[in-house]
């Protein structure tokens, strides 16, 4: 019987499949070697790696995949050229390979799919991760059609956008989900989405799509708000929740500086 891991230490991992999500960007499935794993969306790993010297270096990373799926999980990274662990990653991990890792980590920035709630995603750049889980973990729970969801998500470029045929679908298909695209440095020809950063008139617009959702009346339930990517860009998207009325209580913020993988 497969054993259910609840951050027990370190454990091995084999990487099951590698998939190239962007120019810099790919997605790791790990299979565990001790069994299954129980986590909830929104939550997080560390990853270890130990040079044949003994000297080690560890990074945690978003679990991208949803709590349904249990025997595998997806972990994006996003290469930096001057960080420690995201090279190996991006130039060396193939298939078959074994790292270490623990987890589930994490509480405060965790999402459960229940019905009477209204979902305000926003991420900035590979702040996508951890609200990708959700709206995987919302598509798997059964419960999709009783809670009207919105991603608000800043790229720099078209070419940056994670998860864009994923998303794509999702927005076509469900009639309660939209994905609000917005580029801050360079849109396309014929490029229909927002042409900034995100600001306090945009979160009032994703705002404004989520409330008109489902009976088009709000329904009487309260929106939960979660908010990832850089520092400056939480702290701001979390203000402008709170100001156009988000209860505080309800506005969840993970965040990430300049470096790190």
């Amino acid at each position: 019987m497969a054993r259910s891991l609840l951050n027990v230490g370190w454990q091995v991992a084999t990487v099951a499949a590698v998939k190239r999500e962007t120019g810099d960007v790919k997605t790791f499935m790990l299979e565990p070697e001790n069994g299954e794993m129980s986590f909830v969306a929104g939550q997080h790993i560390d990853v270890r790696l130990t040079a044949p010297d003994g000297y080690q270096a560890q990074r945690s990373y978003s679990i991208a995949s949803a709590p349904e799926r249990p025997g595998c999980i997806d972990i994006t990274i996003e290469l930096l050229e001057d960080g420690e662990v995201s090279p190996y990653f991006h130039y060396v991990v193939e298939p078959g390979d074994q790292v270490e890792f623990r987890g589930p980590i994490g509480g405060p920035f965790t999402w459960r799919a229940r019905e009477g709630a209204r979902l305000l995603l926003i991420g900035g750049g590979s702040g996508v991760v951890p609200l990708m889980s959700m709206l995987r973990h919302r598509a798997a729970s059964g419960k999709a059609g009783e809670i009207p969801a919105v991603l608000l998500y800043s790229s720099r470029t078209d070419h940056h956008i994670i998860y864009r045929g994923e998303l794509d679908d999702m927005d076509a298909a469900d009639g309660n989900v939209r994905v609000l695209h917005t580029l801050t440095r360079h849109q396309p020809p014929g490029w229909a989405g927002r042409r900034r950063r995100v600001d306090i008139e945009m979160v009032r617009d994703a705002l404004g799509v989520l409330e008109g959702m489902g009976d088009g009346d709000g329904n009487g339930s309260e929106v939960v708000c979660y908010v990832c990517g850089p520092s400056d860009f939480v702290e701001n998207s979390a203000l402008f929740a709170v100001e156009l009325g988000i209860a505080p209580e309800n506005v969840r913020t993970e965040r990430f500086g300049p470096t790190g993988t």
